[in-house]
């Protein structure tokens, strides 16, 4: 069944119930809207910009822009490429693209005009829907995009490159189009985060979107009854495949634009949230937040509250440790996932595993998970080797680029590139990226284990571990550290913090410096190793 349906089912059993609602703390003060039938919900906390549709709306949306570009002549096997920050328009267009039988094509809200360009050929797009933040960088690129002829406003103020969305998606029939969708049909290209140079176009079916809703429901249990809260942007497989968790139950989710501490918890509390999905960096603002005094929990209802996951990155177990301090009651999960894997839950720990914290978990539901040598034969338990994993999910292939699929796919199985090995219980635990291993004098130093070591340090926020030329040893290890606000720490304090690791694992040079994420928690490591492998700033030396 291809995963539209479970749209139009939602809209058919659930109607009038609240299916999406987007709040917009940012917008402080303001009072206006961009679907002109929508109007503001009251009653609201004072000056929050808060808006919400129900699945029988949100279905016909999905339709109306389907209905559009069948009368422009999108076709099945065609692409539309989206350009938007998370807002409530987002999944209707999502699901009004799959829709026609085109392919949806979500494009990163932070490229420059260069990766939009780079993105939209290789994808071959043959029509964008965009925002207003992006008009100045497309502007600059109209003559390079040749083949996408189509190209429809949301917002005000359309520019005259473009159609106004509002208005043309407002003359269409609201009737779901006549087109024959199978498992089998292609659905999306999603982009790899581009942290290695230039994305690969990542081809995915509608059986793996209904793998990937089947695979987080399983994980998480959700109920009508739920509702989650969406934080990271819907153009990561990460953020759309939990919300797919939701779609499959039929349940309400809330799209929250920022991440300051107070805004996660009025959210959280105003709406009735159930469950959260924070990256990283969220969860430690929050506790920050709350063990500076800046947002007191008993100013906010929070019982509701059943489980926090984290994705995307690995997860430092003082992290959980703290957390669980404050919110004794949670259930935790850890996510790992590719986008190569549809998302999320080819690996996870599991709620009943919180013990295992630190690990990423064993193999998800319909996933198998094995760990590797160079020349693909498992390795030994509690030895590191390549992560690889087979389930209903994986890609179709590297769109347009056969040479990195086969370098990737091999006899069923997607070779993930990160490093990893499994204890006596089969847990597996993340060492680091392949390519971010670094070999100093003959010993491999995953950077991982030392970045989850640094940020056991009190006054340690975030870090990061990347190696750095020298003469002697190839490479040593350098550690860029954000420390808390606040907090003052020195060269001397990281070294006798450092000195219970074994001495080659032992961060060579120190950097204090803000560690740089990508909009889906991955340390940007290349913009790290730019401004410092090549030696060109002050950074302090630790002796042998």
């Amino acid at each position: 069944m291809p995963i539209t349906e479970f749209l139009a089912r939602n809209a058919r059993l659930y109607g009038d119930e609240i299916s999406l609602i987007e709040r917009n703390p940012e917008l402080q003060g303001r009072r206006e809207v961009t679907w002109r039938e929508f109007e503001l919900i009251e009653p609201n906390p004072p000056g929050l910009f808060r808006r919400q549709i129900t699945w029988r709306e949100f279905d016909n949306k999905a339709n109306q822009f389907a209905n559009l570009l069948l009368q422009r002549g999108i076709k099945k096997g065609d692409k539309v490429a989206s350009l938007l920050l998370n807002c409530l328009e987002w999944l209707p267009i999502y699901f009004g693209v799959l829709k026609t039988g085109a392919l949806a094509v979500p494009l990163n809200f932070r490229y420059t005009a260069e990766e939009i360009r780079y993105c939209l050929n290789l994808s071959e797009a043959d029509a964008l829907v965009f925002g207003p933040e992006f008009i100045d960088r497309l502007e600059t690129i109209l003559d390079q995009i040749p083949r996408v002829k189509l190209r429809f406003f949301v917002g005000e103020d359309c520019p005259s490159f473009a159609e106004s969305y509002e208005r043309l998606t407002a003359e269409c029939s609201t009737e779901a189009p006549s087109i024959k969708l199978t498992d089998d049909d292609r659905a999306a290209i999603y982009f790899s985060s581009g942290t290695t140079g230039f994305p690969k176009a990542i081809l995915h079916s509608h059986r793996s979107l209904v793998s990937a809703c089947e695979t987080e429901q399983k994980h998480h249990g959700q109920t009508r009854e739920d509702n989650f809260l969406c934080i990271p942007p819907l153009y990561h497989t990460g953020a759309k495949m939990h919300w797919f968790g939701s779609l499959l139950a039929g349940s309400k989710a809330v799209l929250l634009r920022g991440v300051k501490p107070q805004w996660i918890l009025e959210a959280v509390s105003d709406e009735k949230i159930t469950i959260v999905w924070l990256l990283v960096p969220w969860a430690q603002d929050i506790l920050d937040a709350i063990e500076s005094g800046e947002v007191k929990l008993d100013d906010y209802r929070l019982d509701q509250w059943r489980l926090m996951h984290i994705g995307a990155q690995p997860v430092p177990p003082s992290l959980i440790h703290r957390w669980k301090k404050y919110f004794p009651n949670h259930l935790y999960d850890t996510n790992y996932g590719l986008s190569e894997s549809t998302g999320p839950g080819c690996v996870h720990l599991g709620i009943e595993n919180i013990h295992k914290v630190g690990a990423i978990g064993k193999p998800g539901y319909r996933w198998e998970a094995k760990i590797v040598d160079e020349a693909g034969n498992p390795v030994p338990q509690g030895q590191v080797g390549e992560l690889i994993v087979r389930g209903p999910g994986l890609m179709e292939c590297y769109y347009n680029d056969p040479e990195a699929t086969a370098a990737t796919l091999k006899n069923g199985w997607l070779y993930t590139g990160d490093m990893a090995c499994m204890d006596e219980d089969g847990f597996i635990f993340l060492v680091d990226r392949k390519k971010d291993v670094i070999i100093s004098g003959g010993e491999n130093i995953y950077p991982v284990q030392i970045e989850d070591f640094l940020r056991g340090h009190d006054a340690i926020k975030d870090a990061a571990v990347i190696g750095v030329p020298d003469p002697r040893l190839g490479e040593i290890a350098a550690a860029i550290i954000e420390l808390k606000p606040g907090h003052d720490c020195s060269e001397d304090d990281i070294r006798t913090f450092c000195s219970t690791l074994p001495r080659y694992k032992r961060p060579r040079k120190i950097i204090f410096d803000k560690v740089p994420r990508n909009p889906t928690g991955k340390i940007e490591k290349p913009k790290l190793r730019e401004k410092y492998a090549g030696g060109s700033v002050v950074e302090m030396q630790i002796k042998s």
